[in-house]
């Protein structure tokens, strides 16, 4: 709900850009607590002060401000708005600490080895665009695997059970991403025949509420993909 919020969760600003993967995943979570808050497109060619100075070691998106605090990296940020808000429904984190752990340590496999994969996808031509595929499916198997193996996860509808949780957002933020890639780049990144659980997963959670919502557009997707990929491909000009 991006509405200016001054009630009982505070003021709460998002400052971000409604296509990033990484402010998708604030967004769904945000949603799902349902947290009222200001929603602030920003211009990365031309960043604006509140952004420099909510960010000023990165100066990137997302930044949760709440109360005039900021809070910083998407997925610190998602934790954050579990602790700000832990009275409301749903848990974005398992009360088991063992569980807990298992979920920061496949959050953070998305971003250390699933993102740096998508991003080589993405900026890849020819072999390179190849390799990057076959390295980001070599790795996504690896989640496969742990939907059918691990005991946190095996026969469950989602990475949190019942109810989407910590994994579920860090990944799922990435759903149009991978989308729009694979319609880019005409390749198959998460599919049902080598992973019928995790493509089943994704179908999953983004028809859920809360997470539809603030999905950006897959045409939309596709053709910011199919721009930025066409600068990539050009040669530089001369002079």
């Amino acid at each position: 709900m991006a509405t200016e919020a001054c009630g009982e969760e505070g003021q709460v600003k998002l400052l971000g850009v409604s296509i990033s993967p990484f402010v998708v995943r604030v967004r769904i979570a945000l949603a799902l607590k349902g947290i009222d808050y200001e929603f602030i497109q920003e211009n990365m060619k031309d960043k604006s002060q509140l952004l420099l100075q909510s960010n000023p070691v990165h100066k990137k998106i997302p930044v949760l401000i709440h109360n005039g605090k900021p809070v910083c990296e998407s997925m610190i940020i998602v934790q954050y708005i579990e602790d700000a808000w832990d009275t409301k429904a749903p848990n974005l984190m398992p009360t088991d600490p063992y569980d807990r752990a298992t979920a920061r340590f496949w959050a953070a496999f998305v971003d250390d080895k699933l993102f740096p994969c998508l991003r080589a996808v993405f900026t890849g031509q020819g072999e390179q665009l190849q390799k990057a595929a076959e390295d980001f499916v070599t790795n996504c198997l690896l989640v496969e695997e742990a939907l059918r193996t691990n005991s946190c996860f095996s026969g469950k509808p989602y990475f949190g059970g019942d109810e989407i949780g910590l994994l579920d957002i860090a990944l799922g933020g990435m759903s149009a991403v991978i989308r729009g890639l694979e319609k880019a780049t005409d390749t198959v990144l998460i599919g049902q025949e080598k992973m019928p659980l995790l493509s089943a997963w994704m179908d999953r959670f983004c028809k859920l509420d809360g997470v539809k919502e603030v999905m950006p557009d897959l045409s939309k997707q596709e053709e910011f993909i199919r721009a930025r990929r066409a600068t990539f491909a050009s040669p530089p000009a001369g002079n």
